[in-house]
């Protein structure tokens, strides 16, 4: 069986993109979620694992490389896992295949996927630098305010949290709070404050 994987997050409403050209004897499985998301903890990931133990699929069809994640350690881990399973993966945007025609581990797939996993997240830690380096100009310039009014959690110890962090670029994106609470799962108060502090430093 041939499975045609489909992640989008939850502000992506239109998945046709990544349908184009299928073949109609694929299983479409679809998450909506992060991306940030381990694979195997997605409702679609666990359908997939649950017919990959049951011996029916022998390759999945991915549009490109961040559908399956966007951490790089379990992109790889969630490759490795199938390819102990003889299960190949494409990417059609990449033109990739993590298994040769013979089974083997595809090699040159294996490099060219970590680097661009490497890639993303430099791009992710320096977004972080930026918004560390932009507190400390804010302080500097007196625009920092510190605490906020009710809570005993310095604001730097606040947006340095793993989920606040990723609600923080998602609102630096252009994202609306409402979206980014359902995408990252807090709270929209928690959100609403990311957004206030975020907007005290620019």
């Amino acid at each position: 069986m041939k499975v045609l994987y489909i992640r989008t997050s939850t502000i992506e409403q239109n998945s046709e993109r990544q349908k184009q050209n299928k073949d109609e004897t694929y299983k479409i499985i679809e998450d909506k979620c992060s991306g940030a998301i381990p694979f195997f903890e997605r409702e679609g990931g666990k359908k997939i694992l649950e017919l990959t133990e049951k011996g029916v699929v022998d390759e999945i069809i991915v549009h490109e490389i961040d559908r399956l994640g966007r951490n790089l350690l379990d992109i790889l881990k969630t490759i490795a896992f199938f390819n102990t399973k003889k299960v190949n993966i494409e990417f059609k945007k990449q033109g990739l295949r993590t298994l040769n025609e013979d089974g083997s581990e595809n090699d040159i797939s294996k490099m060219v996927i970590s680097i661009l996993g490497v890639v993303a997240e430099m791009e992710r830690k320096m977004i972080r630098e930026r918004q560390l380096e932009g507190i400390a100009i804010a302080k500097a310039n007196g625009r920092y305010k510190g605490r906020n009014k009710g809570t005993k959690e310095n604001p730097l110890d606040f947006l340095n949290k793993e989920k606040n962090k990723k609600a923080l670029d998602y609102l630096s994106k252009g994202y609306k709070q409402i979206e980014v609470a359902k995408i990252i799962g807090l709270h929209p108060n928690t959100i609403s404050k990311i957004n206030r502090i975020r907007l005290q430093l620019t």
